[in-house]
């Protein structure tokens, strides 16, 4: 999760999250380039004096628009591939539906049987020691790692977003209509996310807690809710 002071994301629990750092990482590069390219140019040009009688300049023009041309070729290529990625989704190993409502999520595990429950955010007074204030739920998503899981996200009344930064997903829930999305929990943990589109007066308060599990262990937890 998130600490004081963070510059950077939070670790990467998936591999899209970790291309997407990657990503994250190359677009500053460029950006670093670029910046350095005009002020460079700048200080140049305050510092010198520039005397030129040039009217026609090929070479230059020839320049100035294949070099960007170049660099967006640059970042498009491994964003266009990021992009696929994330809406590829071959044979899941689980189906999770996420329903948003004001203001809490209802979630349905689809492959079980009668495996329902809704995830309310637990008020600060009620807060056990030691946990995270506004992120805590009185029910965990729970997920096997090292597997697919398909996200369904949908809405009950107006848009939200279904967002857990550590994963990489985030997916606008829209009231009639079914979005979906995916991830894969490379290991386990317990994965922090809020809901990301204002949805009226209480919006900071509908956090996503997502524990990564062995499959066994997942197998354990499902049988006992079920119950």
């Amino acid at each position: 999760m998130a600490n004081h002071s963070q510059l950077n994301f939070q670790d990467a629990a998936s591999p899209i999250m970790e291309e997407l750092m990657g990503f994250h990482d190359h677009a500053l590069m460029v950006a670093l380039a670029i910046c350095s390219l005009v002020l460079y140019l700048l200080t140049h040009t305050l510092t010198e004096k520039l005397t030129s009688n040039t009217v026609n300049a090929q070479v230059i023009e020839l320049i100035w628009t294949i070099l960007p041309a170049l660099v967006l070729v640059t970042l498009a290529l491994p964003s266009l591939r990021i992009l696929y990625m994330m809406d590829e989704i071959n044979e899941p190993d689980l189906t999770l539906k996420a329903i948003g409502h004001q203001w809490y999520w209802t979630y349905e595990y689809t492959d079980l049987k009668d495996l329902t429950f809704d995830s309310y955010m637990i008020p600060t007074a009620d807060l056990p020691l030691g946990h995270f204030r506004l992120l805590e739920v009185d029910h965990r998503v729970v997920v096997p790692m090292s597997s697919t899981i398909r996200v369904i996200v949908t809405a009950d009344d107006v848009l939200h977003s279904w967002a857990v930064p550590s994963l990489g997903v985030k997916t606008d829930a829209i009231p009639g209509r079914l979005n979906q999305t995916s991830f894969f929990a490379s290991r386990p943990g317990v994965f922090y996310g809020q809901c990301s589109e204002i949805c009226g007066a209480n919006h900071s308060f509908m956090p996503i807690v997502v524990e990564s599990t062995p499959l066994a262990n997942f197998e354990s937890w499902s049988s006992l809710i079920s119950s």
